[in-house]
């Protein structure tokens, strides 16, 4: 079953797969999801991703430690029915910088930190902390 919004479908397959303890979870392939799931990789939230083009699905690869998942939470902040946009002087810092705010800017989909220093703002997709 696919929802309109690839985005929350994303990070509520991986909320629910960690709090499980699954070792993988598998989901359709979409350019954002793609997006969100490289920086998640980048930033160490995630161990790995696979993407099977013939089969259109990624299998994506949950991080533990000390058999406690990495990720803690998700939460998504932009919506489809409402969209949250800032400047990058006022994007947001999760939990003082132990978190990671990732945003849809001109420049592509990045991360809080970088959009910061490239001084750009655009649409808060979520945080991940």
């Amino acid at each position: 079953m696919s929802f309109n919004d690839p985005i929350a479908e994303t990070l509520t397959k991986i909320r629910n797969a960690a709090k499980a303890k699954h070792r993988f979870v598998d989901m359709l392939l979409s350019k954002a999801r793609l997006q969100v799931l490289e920086i998640l990789k980048q930033q160490g939230f995630i161990e790995n991703f696979l993407v099977d083009r013939s089969k259109h699905r990624m299998r994506v690869f949950l991080k533990y430690r000390a058999r406690k998942p990495v990720i803690q939470g998700l939460k998504r902040v932009s919506k489809p029915s409402l969209r949250k946009y800032v400047s990058w002087t006022n994007i947001p810092k999760v939990l003082n910088g132990i978190g990671i705010a990732i945003l849809s800017t001109s420049q592509g989909v990045m991360d809080g930190e970088q959009a910061r220093r490239k001084k750009v703002g655009g649409e808060v997709w979520c945080f991940v902390w």
